[in-house]
This record gives structure tokens, C-alpha cells and sequence, in this order.
């Protein structure tokens, strides 16, 4: 069983930063590929980036391109989200999720195993 937390949440005024961390159980973290995703009210869970075990490719969805970073940390069993630039339009509840499928994954039906979500408010 795979356990996910996330934190570093909260409220933050356009333009600013955040980073979110998503801290895994299991010693076999670096076989997990990682991946944020984030539901507004009344939206649908929506992808927002992923990381392969090696931390060699990341995958974002358009709209946080050249803003947010995905990154990974395989000794400290930790995946993080640094966000830049942050828009009114960000604001959402973020998860963090995990598989260990090979393929590429985009979709929340990819992902067995989800933390419970930091929130993240961005104020115009």
C-alpha cells in the first residue's frame, strides 16, 4: 500500500511562488511514476504534471508550461511541485498521485493511489 501526503498549501497573491511537497511511503519510491493533479470547485480533477522514476521526464499540461517545475527527490521519498508565477485561475485543491505504470500518465484513472490534496489559493 502506498501512502501519499502532500502539503505546502495556502494562500498567495498573483504572481507569486509555491512549492508543494508530496511525501511517500514504501521503499520503493523510485519505481513510482509521480504526478499532480488539481480540482477546482465544480471542475473536474484535472492533470497538471508528472515525473518518471529516473526524474528524467516530465510531463505538464499547457497551461503551466514554463511556470511550474515537477521534480523528485528518490532518497527522501519526495515529489515537489514549484510553482511560479502564480495565476487567480491556479486555485484549486492539489493531489498528488502515484503508479507504477510504465506508460505515460495523464489521467486520474491512471493513478491507484492519491494523497488527500493541499488547497492553494491565488488571490487577484
Amino acid at each position: 500500500q502506498v501512502q501519499l501526503v502532500e502539503s505546502g498549501g495556502g494562500l498567495v497573491q498573483a504572481g507569486g511562488s509555491l512549492r508543494l511537497s508530496c511525501a511517500a511511503s514504501g521503499d520503493t519510491f523510485s519505481s513510482y511514476q509521480m504526478g499532480w493533479f488539481r480540482q477546482a470547485p465544480g471542475k473536474e480533477r484535472e492533470f497538471v504534471a508528472s515525473i518518471r522514476w529516473g526524474g528524467s521526464s516530465a510531463y505538464y499540461e499547457d497551461s503551466v508550461k514554463g511556470r511550474f517545475t515537477i521534480s523528485r527527490d528518490n532518497a527522501e521519498n519526495t515529489v515537489y511541485l514549484q510553482m511560479n508565477s502564480l495565476k487567480p485561475e491556479d486555485t484549486a485543491v492539489y493531489y498528488c498521485a502515484s503508479t507504477f505504470g510504465t506508460a505515460t500518465a495523464m489521467f486520474p484513472q491512471d493513478y491507484p493511489y492519491w494523497g488527500r490534496g493541499t488547497q492553494v489559493t491565488v488571490s487577484s
